[in-house]
């Protein structure tokens, strides 16, 4: 299958949650041997208009990130690739629409790959490329209410969640130091708060946790830890390598999710892929709850004090290196979900 991927930013131009998803699922096909184009604004150096990397064939549509431009001349770039089917995203909409009137006119289907709406963007284009794609995956079912609400048809729409790499989770060893665990970036949207005013109120119980991550707000969290007089039994231990996340969450028992915004609570997923039990505050604009709901190994909270009275409830749980439940979140089941929309599309 020949498959163009159709955004204007690569994560040459700076790396975000949303571009490293399009260049996991890019990557992924790739490996499978399907043939990917990446059409994008050029973000290196050189004469070259093309070159390859992991399989991906990155191509400069133009060489400054104009969304009008970019769509202007998508139409004769995806022309010269030929594709089977293109993958767009909707960020921002105006290259997206670019993708969709090429479909239109060449007959080939566009999937866009909707992680979410961008304050920037206008309301207006969301509500045309929602309702001109051919198909379109969410990354949670909060995402699919929104596309829906800007007129997609909801069987147009798929949710495609984030995704971990099942076989690390098998093969990593176990750091069983922390009875708890917070991991996040440290933003003005992490709200670790309420993790660390749950812990406040256990403080006569025998307990430990970490914060996993880095970010702007991070010596004000410090800070609140030490005004709580919790901040000799919790341990900020900052940007940590993948496989060493993996070993902390597979010897922790429980995980906190408080993020105010989470448009995917990919490190929850991780810990709940190692065994921890995850207590979720429930948010209007975070998925994060999804990840939990109806599984014993859960629980919704809405505040510090609900926290602290889950914590002690799911003590009594098995402590689990490995939830074999979450295998269905492995990156290439989750990569057939893809394949599986496209092939829909085609008609196959």
């Amino acid at each position: 299958m020949r498959v163009a991927f159709a955004s204007l930013f690569a994560p040459g131009h700076g790396d975000t949650p949303a571009r490293e998803r399009t260049r996991r699922v890019a990557r992924g096909l790739a490996a499978r041997g399907h043939e990917v184009a990446w059409l994008c604004a050029r973000w290196w150096g050189g004469d070259h208009d093309a070159f390859e990397e992991d399989g991906i064939e990155y191509r400069s549509v133009t060489t400054d990130p104009s969304p009008t431009a970019f769509a202007a001349r998508l139409p004769v770039a995806l022309r010269r690739v030929d594709p089977d089917v293109v993958h767009a995203v909707n960020s921002p909409p105006t290259p997206g629409l670019g993708a969709t009137v090429a479909g239109t006119l060449t007959r080939t289907p566009v999937v866009v790959d909707w992680w979410r709406d961008h304050p920037a963007d206008a309301a207006r284009r969301y509500r045309f490329l929602a309702r001109s794609a051919d198909g379109v995956t969410t990354p949670s079912r909060t995402t699919k209410t929104r596309v829906r609400e800007h007129g997609a048809d909801g069987d147009d729409v798929r949710v495609v969640p984030e995704s971990v790499d099942f076989e690390l989770v098998e093969s990593a060893g176990v750091d069983d130091r922390f009875d708890a665990v917070y991991a996040r970036r440290l933003d003005r949207h992490a709200n670790v708060e309420t993790f660390l005013l749950g812990l406040a109120e256990l403080r006569g119980r025998d307990w430990t946790a970490a914060v996993v991550g880095d970010g702007p707000e991070r010596e004000r969290i410090e800070a609140t830890a030490r005004d709580l007089r919790i901040d000799d039994r919790v341990s900020f231990l900052g940007d940590l390598p993948r496989r060493e996340r993996v070993e902390l969450y597979k010897g922790t028992h429980v995980v906190a999710a408080t993020a105010t915004w989470e448009t995917f609570a990919t490190e929850l997923l991780w810990a709940l892929a190692c065994g921890c039990v995850a207590l979720v505050e429930y948010q209007a604009d975070s998925s994060a709850h999804e990840l939990v709901e109806g599984r014993e190994r859960g629980r919704l909270v809405t505040g510090p004090a609900e926290l602290a009275d889950e914590f002690v409830a799911v003590g009594d749980l098995e402590r689990k290196p490995i939830e074999r439940e979450f295998a269905s979140y492995d990156r290439d089941a989750v990569l057939d979900r893809y394949v599986e929309t496209y092939r829909g599309l085609l008609g196959e």
